[in-house]
């Protein structure tokens, strides 16, 4: 079953009926509160389980989620304006890059003040027991695998999503893991009508990403703008192999390739490994920011928008995910938490969240 692209058409609907008509009528004729969440949109199935907890536990409340691309997530608010109560990233620094960064024009004021890192994963390689090739592919080989011509590999939009730009990082820190200069090119070259550009010096590597990302005709790679869209595509057998986060993988019960913790992204004692990528967006779709990505642990980032409708009632639904039950489901759901969450400007934080989070590097 495709559990992602059913999941999210119900949201849609469900999202578009509630903004139509203004919020949901009960039986006794009042309107439920309806509290808008964006999300990335490896967060899909734990935050839809969150949210039936939470509107189990607040009748009166009707949480209204979308899900996409981490950085598709973040322009709902700071370009298209969209109200939202709570946004939630697989990239927690896209917050204070492109909120932080950024005014609301109606008040002057940032989009954002304050965000919690509150969950990790590690990127991975999924794929069915029928994908080519699926009785060879290991930890050892795997890129070697996917550059061939007739494998089909998904990777997400990376001037959209952030499991996109990581598996980009990936490539790069495979050449350095596996002393091979040739990983990245043998994967990229000719594979796009406007190339990616990979260099290296003084021990750096950096990927510019052109404004214009399209496959080239006979292209080995798929790309899509979010894991949901990478996932049916795999399940429904177009694809042979996709990156994607751990959890999500397992939530569909897919094989995978586990990657070295030098290569997954999630391992903090290799942080100054990762390091040595970066990668640049470059095209003019962000105004005042230039989106440049530094290799570094998978942190999700979660917060509440300066112009949220209902500030009080979206700290109430992180409070709720922070707690002990919304811990509980995300991890029957294999996500990963970081306990408690990391708080970048604990100072401006909700008062209720300081008591489930901590400043970095305390004791």
């Amino acid at each position: 079953m495709l559990i992602y692209r059913r999941l999210l058409n119900i949201l849609l609907i469900t999202t578009l009926i509630g903004i139509i008509s203004g919020g949901c009528a009960p039986a006794n004729g009042s309107r439920k509160t309806q509290l808008v969440i964006f999300a990335a949109s490896s967060l899909i199935v734990p935050f839809t389980d969150v949210e039936k907890a939470f509107e189990a536990q607040h009748p009166d409340v009707d949480v209204q989620a979308q899900f996409h691309g981490s950085i598709q997530v973040i322009r709902q608010v700071t370009d298209l304006h969209v109200p939202i109560d709570v946004i939630a990233t697989a990239d927690a620094s896209l917050v204070p890059m492109l909120m932080y960064a950024m005014n609301d024009p109606n008040t002057g004021k940032p989009y954002a003040n304050w965000y919690l890192r509150f969950a990790t994963n590690n990127l991975a390689i999924a794929y069915r027991p029928d994908s080519k090739y699926a009785n060879e592919i290991n930890a050892d080989n795997w890129y070697e695998i996917l550059s061939r011509p007739d494998v089909k590999v998904g990777i997400t939009d990376p001037r959209f999503d952030a499991s996109g730009y990581r598996a980009l990082m990936v490539f790069a820190l495979a050449q350095e893991y596996y002393h091979n200069t040739d990983i990245f090119a043998h994967m990229f070259k000719g594979k796009f009508t406007f190339p990616l550009a990979f260099f290296r010096e003084a021990g750096q590597t950096t990927i510019t990403v052109p404004e214009i990302l399209e496959t080239a005709p006979g292209s080995n790679i798929v790309l899509r703008g979010a894991s949901i869209e990478e996932m049916d595509l795999l399940e429904s057998g177009d694809i042979d192999y996709a990156f994607e986060y751990e959890s999500v993988i397992q939530q569909h019960q897919l094989q995978m390739v586990h990657l070295p913790d030098q290569l997954n992204l999630g391992a903090d004692h290799y942080a100054s490994f990762y390091r040595q990528v970066e990668v640049d967006l470059n095209f003019q779709r962000f105004a005042t920011v230039k989106p440049q990505f530094t290799g570094e642990r998978i942190g999700y980032g979660i917060t509440i928008p300066s112009n949220a409708p209902h500030p009080d009632l979206a700290s109430e639904f992180i409070a709720f995910l922070l707690g002990a039950d919304g811990r509980a489901i995300l991890q029957s759901d294999h996500q990963p938490l970081f306990v408690p969450a990391i708080a970048d400007k604990y100072a401006n934080m909700p008062v209720a969240l300081q008591a489930l989070s901590a400043p970095p590097n305390s004791p």
